[in-house]
């Protein structure tokens, strides 16, 4: 289905998504946000036309619930409206602190991501882009890892309230997607596929190989876990030789993909090395795949990223522009405006490129796997529990 005029796209923004804040000194900084939309904006990705801004008013409870407890949403609204920590619920820890507004900054998100999808599902755009997205850690009754409730549980929900049969979400984040794996562990609609530091070293210590689904889901979820260190050219290796496969194998009507870039080498958080140049190819991989399996439905969310002003920015700016259509070139100079705007914000210097180096990229899995090398050998573990759920061959497709 090919839609007339230029390609549309909706980018969930406005400044009220800057309310999701935990704090001074918390590391989900809304500043990361306003400097993205910045930099998205200099280089001139909002001006496009097709590109349609729309913010996102609060969920009511009942689309909370389609992801949550209720008595979860009673206690994030209470402790949002008091600042009475409830640690049962996982509110008022080091991770999720309480703080006023709390239930409608959260609520906000899971508007932006659930008609983000609707609107793609129903044709009202071709891609959509929710960078305050993406929070995968929280569960049913209780917040996790910075992530209040969980946004991309109930965008999937809605599309498949709307019809769709399946959906497939990719998670890139250097942390395991567990909320919306657990959430979809026994539904054979949904694929979830998360490419992860491994749990072995990075919280939340999930997401390990043999993790495939539940008795009704076998093989519907799919887990790589890499090792600390791993570089750009081994982590797309280890993209390319699971998510593409599966995605082609699965063919979803809609692809839902969380782009955390917290995998980066200047990350304070993780492991991993993973530069923006590589992590702009993965972007562009889901974005081929969802043209090539599901007619450029998708649905690309934010998720975590904390080197505010060396990562962030770049990479979901990277992430706008394939969503777009306009990529931008990873040699080309950040904007002056925006470099002086961070100068004089923070007093120091931004990355004066969009990308980081010239990028090798992996030999395709087709050309042999090395027994030799550790990330094959997980890359491996993960096809041999997955692919012959699905009628593949671990070691050739």
């Amino acid at each position: 289905m090919t839609s007339p005029g230029p390609h549309r796209t909706r980018l969930v923004w406005s400044t009220e998504m800057l309310g999701y804040d935990f704090g001074d000194g918390h590391p989900m900084a809304p500043l990361r946000l306003d400097l993205t939309m910045r930099l998205v904006e200099d280089l001139g990705l909002t001006a496009l036309p097709g590109v349609e801004l729309v913010g996102a008013a609060p969920a009511a409870d009942a689309l909370l619930e389609t992801a949550h407890a209720p008595g979860y949403v009673a206690a994030v609204r209470a402790a949002s409206l008091d600042g009475t920590l409830d640690l049962v619920h996982g509110l008022g820890t080091s991770d999720d602190p309480v703080f006023p507004g709390m239930h409608e900054a959260a609520a906000r998100v899971v508007t932006g991501s659930v008609e983000a999808a609707l609107a793609v599902w129903q044709a009202e755009a071709d891609h959509a882009v929710n960078l305050t997205g993406g929070m995968h850690h929280a569960m049913v009754d209780h917040a996790s890892g910075f992530c209040v409730y969980n946004d991309a549980v109930a965008a999937i929900r809605a599309v498949l309230d709307a019809g769709a049969e399946r959906v497939a979400y990719v998670d890139v984040d250097a942390h395991h997607g567990d909320g919306v794996e657990r959430a979809f562990w026994d539904d054979p609609r949904v694929l979830t596929v998360s490419v992860h530091e491994s749990g072995h070293t990075l919280f939340p210590g999930t997401g390990h190989p043999t993790d495939v689904g539940g008795p009704h889901a076998r093989g519907r979820a799919v887990n790589v876990g890499l090792p600390s260190g791993t570089t750009g050219t081994p982590w797309l290796r280890a993209v390319a030789a699971v998510v593409e496969p599966l995605v082609r194998t699965f063919r979803p009507e809609l692809i839902v993909s969380q782009h955390g870039c917290d995998a980066h080498g200047a990350d304070p958080l993780t492991n991993l090395a993973v530069s923006v140049d590589a992590q702009r190819h993965a972007m562009g991989m889901v974005h081929d795949l969802a043209h090539e399996v599901c007619e450029g439905r998708w649905v690309a969310l934010g998720g975590g990223g904390y080197a505010v002003v060396d990562v962030v920015p770049r990479a979901w700016a990277h992430l706008v522009g394939i969503a777009t259509h306009h990529p931008v070139d990873p040699a080309a100079a950040v904007p002056e405006a925006w470099l002086e705007h961070v100068a004089t914000v923070l007093g120091g210097p931004g990355p004066v490129t969009m990308g980081d180096e010239d990028l090798v990229l992996p030999r395709p899995w087709s050309e042999g796997y090395d027994p030799g090398d550790l990330v094959d050998r997980l890359i491996m573990a993960t096809r041999q529990a997955v692919f012959h759920h699905h009628d593949l061959d671990a070691l050739y497709d």
